[in-house]
């Protein structure tokens, strides 16, 4: 019983600001990033690589994932297999 009411409660608590606020949710650009460039006095600009077109954001974490597997692969046997010496410092 104690655990179904903890369940109920956390589903609740999940899902209260979803239900608070109806969708209407703003992002950290709009709200922060925004805000605080007007106090300054400077307006919103693009981006450099503007990732909002098509599946630039994902080919931009498909070049990320292959140039960390790339270093992970090549430096495996170094970070994971080889052992070093006791006392040697190499």
């Amino acid at each position: 019983m104690k655990k179904i009411v903890s369940m109920v409660f956390l589903l609740l608590m999940l899902l209260l600001p979803a239900l608070s606020f109806g969708g209407q949710w703003k992002g950290v650009d709009e709200t922060v990033v925004e805000k605080i460039a007007g106090e300054h006095g400077r307006a919103a600009s693009l981006p450099l690589i503007n990732t909002d077109k098509g599946d630039m954001l994902l080919f931009v974490f498909l070049v990320a994932g292959v140039a960390g597997g790339f270093v992970l692969g090549y430096t495996y046997r170094v970070l994971f297999a080889e052992k070093r010496p006791a006392g040697g410092t190499q």
